[in-house]
């Protein structure tokens, strides 16, 4: 099976059923968390920008830091304007200090061409993954959520997701956490479709938060 992009709702939904095919142990998953909604986020730069900046906050707060950081580059944000923008600007915008410092060095080295982001759009997942880690800050789960989110990449998977462990502990009744090499070793019965899945055992720690009561 050739790794589809999910470029829009229906072509997730297809890969979906697939996915479900490929592994009837994820149907049950499937009948608690529903069909997932697929997450897009724009390609480059921008949205390279957005997955940083979501790191360890809640929606709410990376959105608000997205906007007011859009604002202060006047617009989408670019590797110039970034390389432009005045420390005192961005730190008004609400990006702490080791942000500005990820999001200036990614800049600087896509600006020097260290990595090529449309060239990394061509390779399989997990060797894009690991050319993306080149980057400063950038470490796999990053470079994961970045070719699932902005790329479409239905294979790529973010092994060292906490919610995706937990929820796997859950719905395979590992008694715990699963562990990251658990986790990547399971997925490989997913391929190419394993970053569907990920959306899938997101879906289902949400869905389960939300009946235990507890804030997803």
């Amino acid at each position: 099976m050739k790794e589809p992009l999910l470029a829009d709702q229906g072509v997730f939904d297809r890969a979906f059923a697939q996915l479900l095919e490929l592994d009837d142990r994820l149907v049950p998953v499937a009948e608690v968390a529903g069909r997932p909604a697929l997450r897009r986020r724009p390609p480059g730069f921008a949205g390279l920008c957005a997955v940083v900046i979501a790191q360890q906050l809640s929606v709410a707060s990376a959105r608000a830091i997205s906007a007011r950081f859009e604002a202060a580059l006047g617009g989408t944000p670019t590797v110039e304007a970034m390389l432009a923008a005045p420390v005192e600007t961005l730190r008004g915008a609400g990006l702490s200090a080791p942000k500005i410092r990820t999001l200036t060095g990614i800049a600087r080295a896509l600006a020097e061409g260290e990595v090529d982001l449309e060239a990394v759009a061509c390779l399989e997942a997990d060797a894009a993954a690991e050319v993306m880690t080149r980057l400063p800050g950038i470490g796999l789960w990053t470079a994961d959520i970045y070719l699932l989110f902005c790329l479409g990449r239905a294979d790529a998977f973010p092994h060292g997701d906490l919610a995706l462990q937990v929820a796997m502990g859950d719905a395979f009744e590992l008694g715990g956490r699963c562990t990251p090499l658990g986790l990547r070793a399971i997925a490989e019965d997913w391929r190419p479709l394993r970053g569907v899945a990920a959306h899938l055992l997101w879906a289902y720690y949400g869905a389960r938060r939300a009946r235990l009561g507890a804030p997803a």
